[in-house]
């Protein structure tokens, strides 16, 4: 039964992916199927590295209601944006170059996701204490990034609030295929590394008995978590609950913890949201919503949801 379900949501993402590409077609087509199909890349790229990213995380923490925003990486990513807007102001912000800042910020998650696992690598942490500093740092980023946003001007703001929601449609082609080259390394080291995850998910505990070695295997899938969401951050912008709504849309369909089904089913649910919803509000509503504002609202009330839910249980 599961996975007839799971080749249902294939059929539903195949049919979004045709949609997205076919409906309103017409002009230079060949022009138009090009820029679509680079735009369908970023959101297949940035879909399937969030759900994969966030069902990671999850397991790792054993908490259902957690995102990896939650290590700050989001919060650095704007206060990066702010920094350069404080600094350069709006045109010089504009004319940066694409590569080296797309590079740049990638590193600098990474770094700040290095900085979180290296003392629970030493052992010396354990993953609620660190969690708790990712989630002080998102803070103290987030308030720097306030404090400079009211130290700029009203149009240069306006830039900062544009870099504050994902966007997927000023892309570059080289950015796009380098993202989703690193994306599917790091999803094929997720899929190989699945048993271990469904062991990492029966519990710390559970899991050193049965002889995973929890620590180098949570900082490892920490570390996998860290680049997805680095790479999708860095190409589009931030989608904090994006993943949370997809990761547990999965799980409710699949009725179960075995990440043979989770992972697949997660990616497939995320590119029907994000594709599906992309074409409806280009081609149904005329644009006249940004996709990234609407998925961050449902994932918001899915969040609530799921507190609500947590707490009658």
């Amino acid at each position: 039964m599961p996975d007839r379900r799971l080749v249902i949501l294939a059929a539903l993402a195949l049919l979004a992916i045709l949609a997205f590409m076919t409906i309103g077609l017409r002009g230079n087509i060949a022009f138009v199927l090009q820029l679509r199909g680079l735009k369908l890349l970023a959101l297949l790229q940035v879909a399937i590295s969030v759900a994969i990213s966030t069902v990671l995380f999850q397991t790792v923490t054993a908490n259902r209601i957690l995102t990896p925003s939650i290590m700050g990486l989001d919060a650095l990513y704007l206060l990066g944006q702010t920094v350069l807007v404080f600094l350069l102001g709006g045109l010089g912000y504009a004319s940066l170059n694409s590569g080296m800042k797309f590079g740049t910020e990638v590193l600098l998650m990474i770094a700040l996701a290095m900085i979180l696992l290296w003392p629970l690598l030493l052992a010396r942490m354990d993953m609620n204490l660190m969690l708790l500093m990712g989630v002080t740092l998102g803070l103290l980023f987030r308030s720097v990034s306030a404090l400079l946003s009211r130290l700029i001007d009203p149009n240069a703001f306006a830039v900062v609030q544009s870099a504050s929601f994902a966007n997927f449609n000023t892309l570059r082609a080289d950015l796009t295929v380098l993202g989703t080259i690193i994306t599917v390394i790091a999803v094929s080291l997720s899929w190989r590394a699945r048993h271990v995850l469904d062991v990492i998910g029966l519990g710390r505990e559970t899991a050193i008995g049965l002889g995973v070695d929890w620590t180098k295997a949570a900082a490892s899938f920490l570390l996998l978590v860290s680049i997805l969401v680095a790479v999708s951050t860095a190409l589009v912008g931030p989608v904090a609950f994006f993943g949370l709504l997809v990761a547990a849309m999965a799980e409710r369909l699949m009725k179960t913890q075995s990440h043979r089904l989770l992972l697949p089913s997660a990616a497939l649910v995320a590119v029907i949201v994000l594709v599906g919803g992309q074409t409806v509000l280009q081609h149904g509503l005329g644009g006249a919503s940004t996709l990234g504002v609407v998925i961050e609202f449902a994932g918001g009330l899915v969040f609530l949801l799921l507190l609500v839910l947590g707490n009658r249980k």
